[in-house]
């Protein structure tokens, strides 16, 4: 006697597994709700036109199709292969890609040429779009500016001592076949914080105080102290002057260079051995943390989004995949809004 079994077969199932999907919630049919990724196409199309086909040759993929991918496989930090494999086997990314009915899927060769095509100009303009989106909603920069700079680890290189030495002088070490030169990432550098050593890069962030958006940032190696990119970071459109930063920010001629032009310092106090900060001192810092802090919120979202790896060689590989970074991140945060119902008007 066969045994009963709870499964049952019905030629329709893919179906009632994307009903159930829907009942259930798909977060990224909510993304596609309410984000304007014809826009975000058509902003890529205009740094990176697409290849015309007329004249014969396989046409490309829809540059939206594309733009849809490389959200994806940033929202949660894929490799091209593992992006390659998702979307053969995932329904929900089927869907989000508008690959349901296709028998040819974008493979990882298709995706790596056009993030090779539109380079770090095309995913500039990806940052460009959403954040038009956001200005269209009403999501201007408010309430003050928050600075800061987190690390972006890299795969981790092992180099001889007199390969390192060479390198150290921006000189190519001789014995490097062309084969080994495209695998060693020379632009990442090592930092120390807090006794730790990190490999990789760094990326400067500006987010607005009310919206916790960012609404600038800046890309270069780890060992760069946070404090270079302050200047290429501020955000002069902000509607307040308050300024705030940590302790790795504050200097005599910044801040003399920011009462000179209005803006009002709320960069943390930092102690010395010699001379540790006054009570009075201590109760500012205390005070500015509270709101210092929502850009800790910022990098733990980036951080939730498969973590800040990427493997990538050289920094404009780098900088593409920060950029897509700040862009995705503000793209969830789009939807957050929209979710939650909040209006900037």
């Amino acid at each position: 006697m066969k045994k009963r079994s709870a499964i049952k077969d019905d030629l329709f199932a893919s179906e009632h597994h994307r009903e159930k999907i829907d009942r259930t919630g798909d977060p990224l049919a909510e993304i596609e709700q309410h984000i304007n990724f014809s826009a975000l196409a058509a902003e890529v199309d205009s740094i990176a036109p697409r290849v015309d086909s007329t004249q014969g040759g396989r046409p490309p993929y829809p540059t939206e199709t594309m733009v849809r991918i490389l959200v994806l496989k940033r929202l949660y930090n894929l490799s091209d292969e593992q992006m390659e494999y998702q979307l053969l086997d995932r329904m929900s990314y089927q869907r989000f890609c508008g690959l349901t009915q296709a028998i040819n899927i974008p493979d990882r060769t298709t995706i790596w040429h056009f993030e090779n095509r539109i380079g770090e100009a095309g995913a500039q303009a990806l940052f460009d779009g959403v954040s038009a989106q956001l200005f269209k909603q009403g999501f201007i920069a408010r309430g003050g500016q928050i600075i800061d700079a987190t690390l972006v680890p890299a795969p981790k290189q092992h180099n001889r001592r007199s390969d390192k030495e060479m390198l150290d002088q921006k000189a190519m070490p001789i014995d490097w076949k062309p084969v080994k030169r495209r695998q060693k990432d020379t632009d990442a550098s090592w930092t120390k914080k807090y006794g730790k050593s990190h490999f990789g890069y760094k990326l400067s962030i500006n987010v607005d105080a009310k919206y916790k958006v960012i609404r600038r940032f800046q890309c270069d190696t780890a060992k760069e102290h946070d404090s270079q990119h302050f200047e290429a970071v501020l955000d002069r459109y902000n509607t307040s002057q308050d300024i705030y930063a940590d302790r790795g920010y504050p200097s005599t001629e910044r801040e003399g260079w920011l009462k000179e032009h209005g803006y009002r310092n709320h960069i943390l106090r930092k102690g010395h051995r010699q001379k540790p900060l006054s009570e009075c001192q201590q109760r500012r810092n205390k005070r500015i943390a509270k709101t210092r802090a929502r850009v800790e919120h910022v990098f733990a979202s980036i951080d939730q989004m498969g973590g800040k790896l990427i493997r990538t060689v050289g920094q404009a590989r780098a900088n593409f995949a920060m950029t897509m970074m700040a862009a995705c991140y503000n793209l969830k945060r789009l939807v957050s809004f929209q979710r939650a119902g909040i209006k900037a008007f």
